[in-house]
């Protein structure tokens, strides 16, 4: 063997060797102790018709108009939870926030929109070209976005609901729904936004006033790129949504869809983290094809403007809100054609 090819073989080892134990494999670890599933005994809810999805406020998104952040702010601590710089703050009426800084805050802000119109229960997520802090502390993971003043650059808002008690996680392949076609629908959603990161942590169960327990899929963040390993996959760039791959194979009663996510093969020794990333390849298999068409059927109800709203709010220019609103409008055809 050459030296070069010594070399380059080397530098992939110790890739991966510090790559994993350093960030995912030790967070897939965490996830993978998380509390699954619920005891409750309240009805389980995953989705709910929506009254009318032609006339739903998408720059708004769940949690409307009268939600939107606004006031003065005062930082309260840092989070190092997830990939992300994150960190929480206070608004003057006592509401707390989970604020997000890089590349997600937008994907994740348009992400949340199009999921929560067709009905599904997600983050009340807002996306602020610029915040001012107050108190603001000098961060260990995002000092860039932030200025002079506590001035935050491309900050999204997840706002915390009180009265609301999460009481697990659930996962894709073990929970209620299983086999129904609004856990199918779901399951396009996430091809269609193109989120790679679907991992059962994400995933959270919350118990509602006690009437209810509400199935919600959060952390949306990790879509609008392309789908693959850790080399490979991205969120939030644009040319790489435009130039990937929807469907992958559509056979006589199911559909399989696009979503590679398993690991480069040297993760292989971290069992645990490459077994659970090759895993949610399956996620997007085997689809009944008239559960994607009833998914498609309903998406096909939003309006151009109300799917460019989506992309509007979370602060992407002119130019990228025309081109995502394309790709989306594509790809719910492609479900309508199935």
């Amino acid at each position: 063997m050459c030296r070069s090819i010594k070399a380059f073989v080397v530098a992939l080892i110790i890739i991966a060797f510090s790559v994993p134990a350093s960030t995912s494999a030790q967070k897939t670890g965490k996830a993978l102790k998380s509390k699954t599933l619920s005891t409750s005994s309240l009805p389980a809810t995953l989705w709910r018709k929506p009254k009318d999805i032609a006339a739903r406020n998408l720059f708004y998104g769940p949690g409307g108009k009268e939600h939107l952040p606004q006031g003065k702010f005062t930082f309260i601590k840092e989070d190092d939870s997830g990939s992300s710089p994150k960190f929480e703050i206070r608004d003057e009426q006592g509401i707390k926030w989970k604020v997000k800084l890089g590349p997600e805050a937008q994907s994740e802000t348009a992400a949340t929109r199009l999921v929560w119109a067709a009905g599904y229960f997600t983050d009340e997520t807002y996306y602020l070209p610029e915040l001012r802090v107050q108190g603001m502390k000098p961060l260990k993971r995002g000092q860039r976005f932030v200025s002079a003043k506590g001035i935050v650059q491309g900050a999204r808002l997840e706002r915390d609901h009180k009265g609301e008690k999460k009481i697990g996680n659930w996962s894709w392949f073990d929970n209620p729904f299983v086999g129904t076609k609004e856990l199918d629908g779901l399951k396009v959603m996430m091809a269609l936004i193109n989120n790679w990161d679907l991992k059962t942590v994400n995933n959270g169960i919350y118990e509602r006033q006690g009437l209810e327990q509400e199935y919600l899929v959060g952390d949306l963040g990790a879509s609008f790129g392309k789908t693959g390993n850790t080399f490979t996959r991205s969120r939030n760039v644009l040319e790489d949504y435009l130039n990937s791959k929807f469907i992958k194979k559509v056979k006589p009663q199911k559909v399989d869809f696009v979503l590679h996510s398993r690991p480069f093969f040297l993760y292989a020794i971290w069992v645990p983290y490459y077994y659970q990333r090759a895993k949610m390849e399956k996620i997007v298999k085997d689809i009944p094809r008239d559960h994607a068409k009833w998914i498609g059927e309903l998406l096909a109800q939003l309006s151009e403007q109300q799917i460019s709203d989506a992309f509007r709010a979370a602060g992407y220019s002119p130019s990228e809100v025309k081109a995502f609103t394309k790709k989306v409008r594509e790809r719910i055809e492609e479900l309508n054609e199935l």
